[in-house]
């Protein structure tokens, strides 16, 4: 639910900040959240060097590349498509577990659904292509920010979580690390006015506590007691959050190729990570 109500968090705080802006923001506001309940909870954090680079890689895959591309992306597409093709995250996960990882094995369902998740994608692209509302620019930004994610759920569970630390703490480190990292960038051109609405100012402190803090806090936790595959399951209701408050709260078209497509691309999600089976093996 946080994560599908982000892109509408986005879509508001893109009034007054760049995408680089939004960004740090958001990770700032995270950092302070996680670092608040790490004290609160009076968590001793002890960290070698080789973890904090892992928590640094995972911050660029999860927080900075994609945080930066998604809002570069809608600055040209709906928050709506956004959220469809963030669906796409389970089918990268899997793929990235199967051919770079190396950790589960291939099968043909698994195939199947790949394959189904990728033809929802070219529905998407092509007929929304044809009728005038895609952009190129912002599908290739939220296919390099999905294939991220993609690879930091099985890369967070194969080097961060065998460490055995509080997954407060690894929340903590990793978004306080995309902070520092975006920091730079955003004092060089972060906000693009200093006079935010009340909406747009309360949807970046939502993005960052909620989107940022807890969320992060929750998907280590996930990852922790279930593994990669079904922690990126999460974006299964993304995409639905998304169309609805897209729909409700901003007003925006919704053409009959996105659910479609959006659709056969959970399908294909689902199957590739072993929901249900339509081949017998």
């Amino acid at each position: 639910m946080v994560w599908g109500a982000s892109f509408l968090f986005i879509e508001k705080a893109l009034t007054f900040l760049t995408p680089v802006g939004v960004t740090f923001f958001r990770c700032f506001f995270g950092a302070a959240t996680l670092w608040i309940l790490v004290l609160l909870k009076r968590f001793k954090p002890t960290f070698n060097l080789k973890l904090l680079a892992h928590l640094w890689i995972v911050g660029l895959l999860l927080n900075v590349i994609p945080g930066v591309l998604f809002a570069f992306a809608q600055e040209r597409v709906s928050s709506i498509l956004a959220g469809i093709m963030n669906a796409l995250t389970p089918i990268m996960s899997v793929l990235m577990i199967l051919l770079v990882f190396k950790s589960e094995k291939l099968s043909a369902n698994r195939i199947l659904g790949i394959v189904l998740g990728f033809i929802g994608v070219l529905i998407i692209l092509i007929v929304g292509e044809s009728i005038g509302s895609f952009s190129w620019s912002a599908f290739f930004a939220l296919f390099i920010a999905v294939l991220c994610y993609g690879i930091a759920f099985p890369y967070m569970t194969k080097f961060v979580i065998p460490h055995k630390v509080p997954t407060e703490i690894l929340a903590t480190f990793q978004v306080s690390l995309s902070t520092l990292t975006l920091l730079p960038f955003a004092i060089y051109h972060g906000v693009d006015s200093y006079s935010p609405s009340l909406a747009a100012g309360a949807s970046i402190l939502a993005l960052g506590i909620l989107g940022s803090g807890f969320a992060y806090h929750w998907n280590f936790r996930i990852a922790t007691l279930v593994g990669p595959s079904i922690s990126s399951t999460v974006t299964y209701i993304t995409p639905v959050v998304a169309v609805v408050l897209g729909l409700l709260l901003l007003g925006e078209p919704l053409t009959w190729n996105e659910p479609v497509g959006g659709l056969i691309l959970l399908i294909g999600s689902a199957l590739a990570q072993g929901r249900f089976k339509l081949v017998k093996e």
